[in-house]
């Protein structure tokens, strides 16, 4: 497994494009089912936002994906860092996908952040 992270609009998404042919799904909107088989993942913050919304647990669903999709790329976006949000469904939010990405790189042989589209690799190696 491969997780990529950063902050919203740094480069992720090209820095995927730019090191693999993949087909990228969006978490936002795909199928869930779809994601057990899918190459990459962008936007799985979102897709935590999509099972949260659905009575789902985001951390049972990660586990389950790390599983049974052990290749994937997955992108995601920190967005732990700020102002805590008022509204508490945000914050449970942010919280489910600080403990997905935990989840994530734990299983992860490369995670990579990308800020201002530059690559840092925080664990593994350079892809």
């Amino acid at each position: 497994m491969i997780m990529i992270t950063g902050g919203a609009y740094q480069g992720k998404t090209e820095f995927v494009r730019s090191r693999f042919l993949c087909s990228i799904t969006d978490g936002e909107a795909c199928d869930l089912d779809s994601v057990f088989s899918a190459e990459c993942i962008g936007n799985y913050h979102l897709l935590v936002k999509r099972l949260l919304a659905r009575g789902d647990d985001p951390i049972a669903f990660t586990e389950r994906l790390c599983r049974e999709n052990p290749d994937l790329i997955v992108i995601m976006n920190e967005i732990g860092g700020g102002i805590v949000p008022i509204e508490k469904e945000d914050r449970i939010w942010r919280e489910q996908v600080g403990r997905a990405g935990c989840i994530i790189a734990d299983i992860s042989d490369t995670v990579v952040r990308i800020c201002c589209g530059i690559p840092t690799v925080i664990k593994g190696e350079m892809l």
